[in-house]
C-alpha cells in the first residue's frame, strides 16, 4: 500500500470530492486499496503506516456507517483515532464551523474526516486547518469514498470499469453518492445512466454527459451493473413521490425489473436499504447482489485514501 518515498502517488494533500481527480489518480487509489483488502484479510490486520498520527473523525450528521469504517480503517493502520460527537459539542452551543476548524486545528491533529449537511463546509474546514481534510460526505454535493468503494467492487468483480453500463436508479436529485458515482466511473470509463422519475432527475441531467432514463425498462436495457439509491427523505421539502408502495411498484428494483438487464448484471446500494421501496429482500440477499461486499470495500478505500493523502503530512 506504499507509494515510492521519492513520489508520491497521490499528488493531493486533501480528498474533498471526485471532481477535478484523474483516472489516474482514482486506479491509484484503486489499486492501494486492492492491497488494503488483502492486508484486511488477514489474521493480522495491524499496520504502523500511520503510528503516531492523530485522526479525528468529525461528523455533523449521523452515519454509523461510514464513521465505523473510517474508524477500522484508521486504526488498522497504526493512527489514534477519535470520533466527536458533535451532538454534545460546543457547536450545539453556537459555536461556528470555522470556530470548530481552529480550535481542532489548535490540537494538531493530522487528518481529520468530516461529514457535513452543507455542501461546500468540508472545503472550507480544509482552508481552515493544517492537516489533510478527508470528505466523509458533504450535503449533496459528494461522497468520494463511496464512489471509490463502488469502482472498487465492479472492478473486482468484473475485471474493469471501461466500456460497461453503469445504471444508476432512484433519488438522483438529492444524492452525492450519484454525484460522486457519475463522476468517477465516467472518468474510469463506463457509460453511466441516469433512471429515476422525472421529480426525481435534477434539471438538465444530460449535462454531466449521462443517459437520462425515466422508466426502469429502457434504463435498466443491458445494464451490467444496477446501482439502487436510498430515498433521501430526510433532504425532501415537498411530495416527491406519491407513496412508498407506489415507488416501490415502478421504481424498486425486484426480480421482475431485474430480468430487464444484462443475464450476469450484478446489483449494487450504498445502505442503509429501504427494503420494499427501493429494493426487493430477494433482490438485495441473492446471488447477484454486491452490497455486503461493498462494505467490505468500505474498510479497504479508507485505508487507501488516509495512506495517500498521509504521505503529505510533515514529518515532526
Amino acid at each position: 500500500m506504499s507509494a515510492s518515498p521519492s513520489l508520491p502517488a497521490f499528488p493531493h494533500r486533501h480528498l474533498l470530492g471526485i471532481e477535478g481527480l484523474t483516472a489516474a489518480e482514482l486506479t491509484t487509489l484503486l489499486d492501494m486499496a486492492d492491497e488494503a483488502v488483502a492486508v484486511s484479510r488477514q489474521v493480522e490486520k495491524k499496520r504502523a503506516t500511520l503510528r503516531g498520527r492523530t485522526q479525528i473523525n468529525l461528523f455533523f450528521e449521523p452515519s454509523t456507517r461510514t464513521q465505523s469504517s473510517f474508524e477500522i480503517a484508521g486504526k488498522r493502520l497504526g493512527a489514534d483515532v477519535m470520533n466527536m460527537s458533535v451532538a454534545s459539542s460546543s457547536v450545539k452551543k453556537g459555536e461556528t464551523l470555522i470556530d470548530t476548524a481552529m480550535t481542532l486545528n489548535a490540537m494538531r491533529p493530522d487528518i481529520i474526516v468530516v461529514r457535513h449537511a452543507q455542501a461546500g463546509a468540508v472545503q472550507l474546514l480544509s482552508q481552515k486547518v493544517a492537516c489533510s481534510v478527508v470528505n466523509a460526505g458533504d450535503g449533496a454535493h459528494e461522497h468520494p469514498t463511496q464512489a471509490l468503494l463502488d469502482a472498487l467492487t465492479i472492478r473486482r468483480n468484473k475485471g474493469r470499469i471501461e466500456g460497461l453500463i453503469v445504471a444508476v436508479c432512484g433519488d438522483i436529485l438529492h444524492s452525492r453518492v450519484a454525484r460522486s458515482n457519475i463522476l468517477a466511473l465516467q472518468c474510469l470509463g463506463a457509460r453511466v445512466r441516469c433512471v429515476a422519475p422525472t421529480t426525481l432527475l435534477p434539471p438538465a441531467i444530460e449535462r454531466f454527459g449521462v443517459e437520462a432514463h425515466t422508466d426502469m425498462k429502457s434504463g435498466l436495457k443491458d445494464a451490467d451493473i444496477i446501482m439502487m439509491l436510498r430515498l433521501q427523505r430526510e433532504r425532501m421539502s415537498g411530495s416527491f413521490i406519491p407513496s412508498s408502495k407506489e415507488y416501490f411498484r415502478y421504481w424498486g428494483l425486484d426480480e421482475e425489473k431485474l430480468a430487464f438487464a444484462r443475464p450476469d448484471a450484478l446489483v449494487m446500494h450504498p445502505g442503509p436499504m429501504n427494503r420494499g421501496v427501493e429494493i426487493s429482500s430477494e433482490v438485495a440477499d441473492g446471488g447477484r447482489s454486491l452490497i455486503r461486499e461493498q462494505v467490505e470495500m468500505g474498510v479497504a478505500v479508507r485505508m487507501a485514501v488516509l495512506e495517500a493523502v498521509a504521505q503529505h503530512l510533515p514529518d515532526y
